[in-house]
């Protein structure tokens, strides 16, 4: 018993299928992070220049 549970364990060490999908996962979270920060920060600047734009039309 204990055995096979050993080379189960060993097994799953060596395994790194998915790995490559939590470092994928990893990645598109970051991204949406510092998308939703560059949109936080400019959505004040986009808003004051489209009611300029618009104010001057």
């Amino acid at each position: 018993m204990f055995t096979t549970l050993w080379g189960v364990v060993r097994n799953l060490r060596r395994d790194e299928e998915g790995a490559t999908m939590v470092e994928y996962g990893l990645l598109i979270g970051l991204i949406a992070m510092v998308a939703l920060a560059g949109i936080s920060l400019l959505g004040g600047n986009l808003q004051t220049l489209y009611t300029t734009v618009a104010g001057s039309v």
